[in-house]
Order: structure tokens, then C-alpha cells, then sequence
């Protein structure tokens, strides 16, 4: 006898008082509209359907036939997937507009231009056709992202970027960084950053990179910064303050960069970076500290210097169960090296001494003989890297240095003191050693020699007068200037300001209209306020740099091509202004 038919159940409307439409794919299948199930044929019955609903949404039992009504109203009007592809292919500016914003997320990483073909459209084709279940041709064919297209692309909005920047340098007052490294090509490249006030708030841009393509004396700098400033109709007289790295290049005298700059600004508030003062200081070590010091060097490098004891070492520190399997190499270049090496070789002694006993005996004695020393030295310099930190950083301004500063001076003297009453409590390294009275002698001399030399290279900055009124307004402070007296009387009786002072008083002077009603205040706060305590931006765009030309990409031009500028930049290009000068062009 022949099977039976199975009886296929059709959709009736009565079924959406129960919240249950057909589903899309199948208009056999009930669809549930409270929770997007779909449930099989054989459960398009009535009484089914009132099943699932008092089961699983029993608070909805009691709606009445308008809510279901409104629910499928909402359902069909919902963005779909064919939806949304239709709507993408309709406009023609959608790739243009993504290729803008693709090559800007390349030139922020930092990536070849080449990844946008190699990487990012395969990735793009793989989700289309894996995951949406779309075919990809008509979409890709969109966004350009060849090599070419990407290098034009970040060099149009790197351009929008300049160009929005001078035009607004050209009526505001800013102050500038310096400083000039050699790159691998054996080039000189001249980085200048700027800070300004837009927007109510401090901003740190790029100005701009150069080649110096014969020395780098200071007028040679110079003579760029001049050239770049009448090209963007900039005026020099605008630049109220400059920071360097007080090499003579810089700070000579008579024919130092800054004294060219000065010819054209002369009240121009010059600084000589904080972090680099404060690494010179740092090697004030007298001649047994020095010692101590190129004994560590020497381990160090005898273990990194050779693969195979860098190897055998990293096994001993294994079987020693140490956190660390290898030590820090020291270079003068980069501001923390030398107290993380120390902290790292200090960490891992008894193991580097382990080491060096069939390798260099006399080497491992010397070590074990100024260990006082060494960890003195930790723990000095670590001291030092946390106020090196403390000096990095975009939002520093001269009171926070000055601040700082005062109040390592302070602690160096209070160290010193202790110290030389046997107390380590600023030593903790230290304090575990059995320390002769010649070793607390040495280090309470040293400590000595650190704060009279701290004190002559900080002298501008630990005597600088900074009005309190700009701490806070709102106290009375006389002032020999009339005018000043006036707007203070002004500024401390303005109460639709004083909200924002309790954000600070940086927030408080950055108000708009501040400049505009208390312009004698504004031009004594600002210098404060704006001026750089340091290099410190231009040294982490010479890092950039070096992270930009690698290998594979040492042909780079860094000074013609804008990869640089986007990079650093915390502005955004204005994409739709560019899109309105390009026509779609689908991607060959």
C-alpha cells in the first residue's frame, strides 16, 4: 500500500493574534515575532502556536491583536541585508569615501601602501563571501586601493591637514620645538613640532619635516624654518616661546639657531629641554660610581654580546626559576635605558654571578666587590626615570615642570640627609647591604654633587616667577600695572567664568572669551601655559620615523611623501571636502 501524502499546513492571519507571521525564507513555517523563531510546519496549528506563546513570552499573553499588528509593522520595515546592498550600490561616492578613509587607517599604522591590495580587499572579499553570503566583485570594484592610489590619497588628506593648520597659524600665537637627528641614509631631517590653543583646548601638531641638505648649523636651521614660514605666509612674530635640546647648534650664542630666531622675535622665550638636563645630571657619577657602572657594562655585554653565552644564560635564569630570562642592554640614546638595565641586571645578580663563574672569575669578584654600589645605583637612577616620566607627555606645561622639578631637588637633599644618618628608607636595594661608613660617604657626596649640579642646570626654571593669580584668579593680588590690576579686579568678579575653574586652572585661562576680555592677563598666562618645557614631542616623531623606514621600506622619501604627518596627527582630514573634487572611478 502506497504511503500517505504528508499534509502541508498553510499560514492564516488569524495566527498573528498569537504574534506569528510566515517566515520569510518559507511561507510554510511559522515565525515567532517576540523572539525571531521559526518553528516547523506540523506546528502551525492554533492551538500550537498558543502554546509557544503562554510557554515563552507569558507576559505577552493579554496583548491584544494591535501590538502583534505594530511588532510586524517594525519587522518588515527593518533594514535587510539586500536592503542594505542596494542602497551601497546606488551611491557612487560610497568606495570614494571608503578609500579615503582605508588609506588613512594605513598611514596611521604605519603599514606599506601596498597592504590595501595585498591584505585589506582579500579580507573584505573573504567576509563578503563567507560570512554576508554576497557576492564581492560589484563592492570591491569600488574602493581603489592600489599602491598609487593609497600614497595619493594619504598625500591629499595630509595636504587638507597642512593647509587647515598654517592657515590658522597665520593669526595665532604658538610656540615650537626643534631638533634635528640623522637617519640611516646618513640624511640630516629637521622635525618641528607646534602648540597652539584651538578649540578651547592645547593642541600638539606636526609643523613640519624637512631635509638639511649641507650641515646642521644654526643658521642652516634657520634659514628652513624661515623659508617654510614665508612659503605658508606665517609670521615669525607670532612664535612666542622655543624649545631645544641645547646642543650649540641650537643655543650658541652668536651663531646658534636660537639667536637667528631672536634677530626677528626678541622678546622670544627660549627653553632648553627639561629631559635632556635632566639625563645630563644623571651622569654625574664620580669616578668609583663610574666604575661601578662600566663593571656592569662589561657583564652585560660579555653575556649579549655573544649568541651562545646569550643562550646559556637564559637557561641558567630558567633553571633558577627567575622571572627575566635575559639582561638590558644600556644605550645613551633613549632616556630610560640605563635604569631599566640596572634594575634588570640588580634583579638577576646572584644568577649573573652564577655565570660568570668559568667565564671571567675576575670579573665576577670585581662585581661581588661593589655590589653596595650597584645597588645604590638601582635604585638612584630608578628614582630618576620616574621623574624622567613624569616630564614626558603632551599636556606639561612650565608650572607642572617647574613643580616637578622644585620637588626632586627636595628629595635629592632630603635623600642626602638621610642617607648620611645610615637611614635607606629612599634606598630599599641599598638598605639590604652591609654598607661601610667609606660607601655612605661615597654616596652622601655623590648625593651632594647630584644637587648642586641639579640646581645650576635648573636655575631658569626653579627661578622663574609665575604670577599666582594665574594658579588662581580669584584671590587678590596687587599688580604694579594698572591695566592688570583692572582685569584682575575684572576676572576675580566674573562669575559666569568661575564654573569652569573647578576643572583647573589650565581649563579656566583656555575659555574663549578670556582673550578677548582680559588680553593684558591672557598674554602673560599664555607663555605659561603654551610654551614647551621640552623636546620631547619631536623625539617621539624621530621614533616614528625610524618605525616608518624599515627594511623594506628605506626608500621612502619621508619629507615628500605625507605618511609622517597623518601619523602624528590628531587632526581629522575634511574627507567630504576632498570627495567634492574627485569623480567615482571604479577600481581596474
Amino acid at each position: 500500500m502506497a504511503e500517505s501524502k504528508k499534509k502541508c499546513r498553510q499560514y492564516s492571519i488569524d495566527y498573528l493574534k498569537f504574534g506569528f507571521i510566515p517566515s520569510l525564507p518559507d511561507k510554510t513555517l511559522p515565525m515567532c515575532l517576540l523572539c525571531n523563531k521559526v518553528l516547523s510546519n506540523d506546528a502551525m496549528k492554533p492551538s500550537k502556536l498558543e502554546d509557544h506563546l503562554k510557554r515563552c513570552h507569558p507576559e505577552k499573553t493579554r496583548k491584544e491583536l494591535k501590538y502583534f499588528q505594530t511588532l510586524k509593522e517594525k519587522f518588515q520595515k527593518r533594514p535587510t541585508m539586500d536592503s542594505m546592498f542596494a542602497a551601497t550600490l546606488k551611491k557612487d561616492d560610497d568606495g570614494l569615501r571608503a578609500s579615503y578613509n582605508i588609506s588613512l587607517l594605513i598611514a596611521k599604522s604605519g603599514k606599506p601602501h601596498t597592504i590595501g591590495e595585498q591584505l585589506i580587499l582579500p579580507v573584505i572579499e573573504e567576509v563578503l563571501k563567507t560570512v554576508l553570503h554576497r557576492p564581492a566583485y560589484d563592492i570591491l570594484k569600488k574602493i581603489p586601493l592600489s599602491n598609487n592610489t593609497v600614497q595619493r590619497r594619504i598625500d591629499e588628506m595630509s595636504h587638507d591637514v597642512e593647509s587647515y593648520l598654517c592657515n590658522y597659524l597665520q593669526t595665532t600665537y604658538f610656540s615650537i620645538q626643534l631638533d634635528e637627528s640623522t637617519l640611516p641614509g646618513n640624511e640630516a631631517l629637521l622635525l618641528a613640532y607646534f602648540r597652539f590653543v584651538m578649540d578651547q583646548e592645547i593642541h600638539e601638531e606636526l609643523l613640519f619635516a624637512r631635509t638639511l641638505t649641507t650641515d646642521t648649523k644654526g643658521e642652516s636651521i634657520f634659514n628652513v624654518l624661515k623659508d617654510y614660514f614665508t612659503e605658508k605666509a606665517i609670521p615669525l612674530t607670532n612664535i612666542i616661546s622655543a624649545a631645544t635640546d641645547g646642543a650649540p647648534a641650537m643655543v650658541g650664542r652668536y651663531r646658534g639657531f636660537l639667536s637667528h630666531l631672536k634677530q626677528y622675535v626678541p622678546g622670544l622665550f627660549a627653553i632648553h629641554c627639561v629631559i635632556h638636563r635632566q639625563h645630563l645630571v644623571a651622569k654625574n657619577l664620580n669616578a668609583r660610581l663610574h666604575q661601578s657602572l662600566q663593571l656592569i657594562i662589561n657583564a652585560v655585554n660579555k653575556i649579549r654580546s655573544n649568541a651562545l653565552n646569550s643562550r646559556l644564560f637564559a637557561e641558567l635564569c630558567k633553571e633558577n626559576d627567575d622571572t627575566f630570562h635575559r639582561l638590558l642592554l644600556h644605550t645613551e640614546v633613549r632616556w630610560l635605558s640605563k635604569g631599566l638595565c640596572l634594575t634588570r641586571f640588580f634583579f638577576l645578580f646572584e644568577t649573573v654571578l652564577e655565570f660568570l663563574d668559568n667565564k671571567d672569575p675576575t670579573l665576577k669578584d670585581n662585581l661581588i666587590q661593589r655590589k653596595q654600589d650597584i645597588a645604590y645605583l638601582t635604585d638612584l637612577f630608578s628614582k630618576f626615570n620616574e621623574v624622567n616620566l613624569q616630564l614626558q607627555g603632551d599636556n606639561l606645561n612650565l608650572i607642572k615642570t617647574k613643580s616637578i622639578i622644585a620637588a626632586f631637588l627636595v628629595r635629592i637633599n632630603l635623600m642626602k640627609q638621610n642617607i648620611g644618618r645610615r637611614e635607606f628608607s629612599h634606598f630599599p636595594k641599598l638598605s639590604r647591604m652591609n654598607c661601610q661608613d667609606d660607601d655612605v660617604s661615597a654616596y652622601v657626596q655623590h648625593l651632594n654633587a647630584l644637587h648642586t649640579d641639579f640646581k645650576i642646570r635648573f636655575e631658569d626654571i626653579l627661578t622663574l616667577e609665575i604670577p599666582q593669580w594665574i594658579i588662581n584668579p580669584y584671590i587678590f593680588i596687587e599688580e604694579s600695572d594698572i591695566v592688570l590690576q583692572e582685569e584682575l579686579i575684572g576676572i576675580s568678579t566674573n562669575e559666569e567664568l568661575k564654573g569652569q575653574f573647578r576643572n583647573g586652572y589650565q581649563q579656566f585661562w583656555l575659555q574663549r572669551d578670556i582673550p578677548v576680555i582680559y588680553p593684558g592677563l591672557w598674554s602673560i598666562a599664555r607663555k605659561f601655559l603654551i610654551a614647551f618645557p621640552s623636546s620631547y614631542c619631536v623625539e617621539r616623531g624621530f621614533s616614528t620615523v625610524v618605525n616608518l623606514l624599515t627594511k623594506k621600506r628605506n626608500r621612502l622619501e619621508i619629507t615628500d611623501r605625507r605618511d609622517l604627518r597623518l601619523n602624528l596627527t590628531s587632526l581629522k582630514p575634511n574627507i567630504e571636502n576632498l570627495l567634492s573634487k574627485h569623480q567615482a572611478h571604479p577600481s581596474h
